[in-house]
């Protein structure tokens, strides 16, 4: 008897629902959320396709499905309407709901990027975070030399304050320490950024864009992904959040912001590219954005500069050239 499974994960449980092709269901079981509990279960199923929803805990049994050779389908959580909008929400319920829509061809999937491409998006993204992390350290240092009544002439991190910096209190003397830390592993970690987009044609290709370093150009590749997936550069720029929000009533159309949907990492990258671009040089799109910050002004007129941007990035990536400026 086929059928149709749908899988709400969590950190620690699992609740599965199975339907037949009628949509009645047969089985509802919740279970912790281990890999050998899941392969029994699939052993025993054996489903024609199963749907999960993509919470942050999605891959490990997503990978471990796939690896059984099952169907795995991914389903949109913005998009999966009939979860979010049910009054009666559970876990039982949303696993239900995900085997029904998938049993009826309607569930809404997200876009799954192959395993080199989600390594890819681990390991910039890592990388952001230290740098986080450090940028953390460092107002905190900052903080404590104002408690302390302490003004510094230049840079705090320097060779020239560090003994100072320890003998000047605890808070001072562990803050730089992890500050120093955080600074050599985020070193090591651009190191093998660089010597993994040295090895990427296609990285190499948007580092011909001025102000697009290894880092700036892997980050692009492991948001977008495949590039054949997007239709345009409209697309591109819609998934990416950086097209205007649109408001319409009758005949009355209105745009307003963008709509900041989809990958905030892209659209993040994109606007520190943007600004770094603007004092590599001059191009058509450092003419564009003072043209338009003399109307608009220097905040709207970058996010425009990110979109345009994008756009030449679709078709270097498609059409395999180098930026042309």
């Amino acid at each position: 008897m086929p059928l149709w499974v749908g899988l709400d994960v969590h950190k620690q449980s699992c609740h599965a629902t199975a339907v037949d092709e009628r949509g009645e269901v047969v089985l509802q079981k919740k279970m912790l959320n281990e890999p050998e509990l899941l392969r029994e279960l699939f052993r025993e199923l054996k489903p024609v396709a199963v749907a999960m929803e993509a919470t942050y805990a999605w891959e490990p049994a997503y990978e471990l499905l796939e690896q059984m050779g099952l169907e795995v389908h991914l389903a949109h959580p913005t998009k999966t309407r009939v979860i979010a909008e049910a009054r009666l929400k559970t876990d039982v319920k949303d696993s239900e709901a995900l085997a029904r829509l998938l049993q009826l061809n309607w569930l809404p999937e997200a876009y799954v990027p192959p395993k080199e491409i989600r390594e890819l998006r681990r390991l910039v993204r890592l990388r952001a975070f230290l740098v986080w992390k450090r940028t953390s350290a460092a107002n905190r240092l900052r903080a404590e030399l104002v408690r302390l009544g302490l003004k510094f002439i230049g840079n705090p991190f320097t060779s020239r304050w560090r003994d100072f910096l320890k003998g000047a209190s605890r808070t001072a003397r562990e803050t730089l320490e992890l500050y120093e830390f955080l600074t050599l592993r985020i070193q090591r970690l651009e190191e093998e950024i660089e010597k993994v987009a040295s090895e990427n044609p296609q990285a190499r290709l948007l580092m011909t864009i001025p102000g697009v370093g290894a880092y700036s150009a892997l980050t692009i590749l492991a948001e977008i992904g495949d590039i054949s997936r997007f239709r345009s550069p409209e697309d591109l720029c819609s998934y990416a959040g950086l097209v205007p929000s649109l408001h319409q009533s009758g005949s009355m159309v209105r745009l307003g912001p963008i709509t900041k949907e989809g990958s905030k990492m892209l659209r993040w990258i994109l606007i520190q590219c943007a600004w770094m671009h603007l004092f590599h040089g001059e191009s058509r799109l450092t003419e564009f954005f003072w043209r338009l910050a003399r109307r608009k002004g220097k905040k709207r007129a970058i996010v425009a500069m990110a979109r345009k941007l994008l756009v030449a990035v679709y078709w270097m990536l498609v059409r395999g050239e180098p930026f042309k400026g």
